[in-house]
């Protein structure tokens, strides 16, 4: 910790704030609104900044009334790969001490200002112990009135893997994009990942002008946390509404849909408004349909089940998210208000219209497919015994849980399928693709977001879902599915 005592700065003050601002890497002016909090005296020692690593052999012996001093801080050993799910630390501001009813914070005090920090804040900090005491004229204590021993915060374990964090990161940090890695059986999160990032470690040592401007100006937005985002899962969806169907007595295995053409419109009401797909097969069956994501067999297979059934069995995929868990959501949804018309149903169907998810939605609505037909809430905070994954509801039978396992282990398995490029030789794998396009109009072309859900089908280890943002003209859900690979095989060959 590098800091100032104000009464040593001598008489060229202001020289020796700028020496040390451009040492430091930061603007004289964040020395000074430090040295102008209203507790600072002459006599007292005054924090400017944490030195980070590249910092520690920096010379300031010279500069009169700077004193460095050896001080705990908070480390973040997972750095970027981490960043938005542990948060930062930052000096409470006037605002953020007078606000708080606790009167827990003072000048200096560290409060959480994002992620878990900011979660288990009052979990994690502790409270200064307090003396009351009469002092002689040579500052010896006389007597003590009254005294509280300090309490130390309390520990937060998270279930998280640091190395399939970090692997997970690594894969999709020269992207836009979010991954969650969980385990289904029990439904504990081992990754919650956003990208791009920032090194929350700067927010301790300190940073320069530069630093934060290039984080803060990046159009990519590294300090946007997409875990907790919402998004269009896209074909992805596909599973919910087949098992949605298969529930319902409205389609089984082998059901067959006559389709012609790549473009498909119920009828006249429509408009000029029209369904597409990417595989001109004149006869689909659904287990085809998964394989070769049809959307116009999903579009038609939603108009038959109806918009309240749709909304019914569908909504059930995403009813379980475990409301005492402490780390914030927002809540997935299947329509703004309702579904309005066959047009929103329709393209509901294959999880475009109005059906939003964050990833970890996404990931624990595919949970049912391992564990015979139950939902599994998520964990985050570590649990020790039987009480981990214990709380699931059944959504629909183990015969179609199995059944749509089964498919989706051809989307892998199956080299005309979707997600053949994830298939690893002595893994069973199953899982599925999505892209989702993001526009206003029919007839434009949009942002298109890819993604891929997949699993293990043998020993139920790793269920991982991941987006990425851009992936037009990239090869689509495709270029998801190569980012993917190079993790499943470091994960299981362990």
């Amino acid at each position: 910790m590098i800091g100032i005592v104000p009464g040593k700065l001598g008489e060229d003050a202001e020289k020796t704030k700028a020496a040390l601002a451009e040492r430091l890497g930061i603007t004289q002016e964040a020395i000074n609104r430090k040295l102008q909090a209203s507790w600072v005296k002459d006599d007292l020692f005054v924090p400017i900044a944490y030195l980070g690593k590249n910092q520690a052999n920096i010379d300031y012996s010279d500069l009169p009334g700077v004193l460095r001093k050896q001080e705990k801080a908070r480390v973040y050993p997972l750095g970027e790969a981490a960043a938005h799910l542990s948060g930062y630390i930052r000096e409470a501001t006037a605002e953020e001490i007078a606000g708080r009813s606790d009167h827990l914070y003072g000048p200096g005090d560290l409060i959480g200002r994002a992620g878990s920090e900011q979660v288990y804040e009052d979990v994690l900090r502790g409270r200064d112990g307090k003396r009351i005491s009469i002092v002689d004229a040579t500052g010896k204590t006389r007597e003590i009135l009254a005294e509280s021993a300090p309490v130390n915060g309390r520990d937060v374990r998270l279930t998280i893997d640091a190395d399939l964090q970090i692997s997970l990161y690594e894969a999709i940090r020269e992207d836009a994009g979010t991954a969650v890695a969980l385990q289904p059986k029990t439904g504990e999160i081992l990754a919650l990942v956003s990208s791009p990032a920032y090194d929350p470690n700067a927010f301790i040592t300190g940073m320069s002008d530069e630093q934060w401007d290039a984080w803060n100006l990046n159009p990519d937005k590294p300090f946007l946390n997409r875990f907790t985002k919402l998004y269009s899962p896209g074909s992805a969806f596909k599973p919910i509404t087949a098992a949605a169907g298969l529930e319902l007595g409205v389609s089984y295995a082998e059901k067959t849909r006559e389709i012609k053409g790549l473009r498909w419109s119920k009828d006249s009401s429509w408009g000029s408004y029209y369904v597409t797909r990417v595989k001109d097969s004149p006869k689909v069956n659904l287990r085809e349909a998964l394989l070769y994501s049809d959307n116009i067999y999903f579009a038609q297979e939603a108009l038959e089940i109806g918009a309240d059934a749709f909304l019914k069995e569908t909504g059930k995929f995403l009813s379980n998210v475990n409301p005492n868990m402490t780390y914030p959501f927002p809540k997935a949804s299947l329509s703004n208000h309702g579904i309005k018309n066959e047009i929103q149903l329709a393209d509901s169907g294959y999880g475009q219209g109005e059906v939003v998810m964050t990833p970890l939605h996404l990931a624990l609505a595919y949970t049912p497919f391992l564990n015979d037909g139950v939902l599994i809430p998520p964990v985050l905070d570590y649990q020790e015994g039987d009480a981990v994954g214990s709380s699931g509801i059944s959504v629909i039978s183990a015969d179609t849980a199995k059944l749509i396992q089964s498919m989706l282990a051809d989307v892998v398995n199956n080299p005309g399928g979707t997600g053949y490029g994830a298939k690893i030789k002595g893994i069973e794998l199953a899982g599925k693709t999505g892209t989702a396009e993001l526009k206003n109009k029919k007839e434009q072309k949009g942002q298109e977001n890819g993604w891929l859900v997949t699993f293990d089908t043998a020993e139920s280890k790793l269920l991982i879902a991941i987006m990425v943002e851009g992936v037009e003209g990239r090869g689509g859900s495709g270029y998801v599915v190569k980012k993917a690979r190079p993790v499943l095989e470091e994960y299981y060959s362990k």
